[in-house]
């Protein structure tokens, strides 16, 4: 018999982390399978859940560790209830002054992978399993100097609703995670580029298990394509919807005039 797993991608912090956390506690697992590039992380994970864990030490930016996965799987046949796409970053800086190997470094994890992901592992889920691919605020909008990365998550949003309503068939469903700012290591990376402030206003930041949460809850209890967490966020959305892109993007670049507001934001001196 097949074993019923959970796999979690980007699983060594942040959301990815709560993920693995949240499900544990929530439902019954023969096995989880971690996946993040720091196996020390994963393998600490353990200790804290109630199902074992396989801990999967992948850079999913490569093709060839992706690949890696897909014979794990192969030579496994497992049976996949839940796949967390949670692996991703961003980068704050001007489009000009960022290199063309971070632009394309960030469409491989949050696109490319995310979509290698969800092909190679339908095959081992079956009605009642389910997909969370994380999306972003950003999803919904343009966004001036996170550009690459808000153009990513748009396709993670458009990407996921489509999917399911494919999968719906299936009785496979799958949700986008859309957060607002979120208080994860996601700032230790994305500032590491934002040398002259052109993102340095934040005006709500929530918590990673608050937004697993209500994704949760949102999957389980609603037929919702996606899951957006705190009204704030949400009044912020339906602002996006009935204006013009350009005024949002006007509101946006005049937000970020406003007194830098970073701190304790990352895990690291900003």
């Amino acid at each position: 018999m097949s074993k019923k797993i959970a796999v979690i991608t980007g699983a060594s912090s942040g959301m990815g982390r709560e993920f693995v956390l949240a499900l544990d506690k929530q439902q019954d697992f023969d096995e989880l399978w971690l996946i993040a590039r720091r196996r020390d992380k994963l393998e600490a994970l353990a200790a804290e859940t109630r199902a074992p864990v396989r801990a999967i030490s992948l850079d999913l930016g490569v093709q060839s560790e992706i690949d890696k996965y897909k014979a794990l799987l192969e030579t496994e046949q497992p049976d996949v209830r839940v796949l967390v796409n949670a692996a991703g970053f961003g980068k704050f800086k001007a489009f000009t002054d960022l290199s063309l190997e971070e632009q394309l470094a960030m469409i491989d994890l949050n696109d490319k992978a995310l979509v290698s992901m969800t092909y190679l592992t339908l095959p081992y889920m079956t009605e009642g399993a389910c997909i969370y691919q994380l999306g972003s605020l950003s999803s919904f909008q343009p966004v001036p100097y996170i550009t690459t990365y808000g153009a990513t998550k748009s396709f993670v949003l458009s990407y996921s609703r489509a999917m399911n309503r494919e999968l719906k068939g299936c009785g496979i469903r799958v949700m986008a995670m859309n957060p607002g700012w979120v208080k994860t290591e996601f700032f230790n990376h994305a500032f590491q580029t934002n040398g002259d402030n052109e993102v340095q206003y934040f005006n709500y930041v929530y918590e990673a298990d608050e937004c697993v949460a209500t994704g949760l809850k949102d999957l389980y209890k609603s037929k919702k394509d996606y899951s957006i967490h705190g009204l704030p966020v949400k009044l912020q959305v339906l602002g996006v919807k009935l204006l013009p892109h350009s005024i949002v993007m006007n509101i946006w670049l005049n937000q970020q005039k406003k007194p830098k507001n970073n701190t304790d934001l990352t895990t690291t001196k900003q």
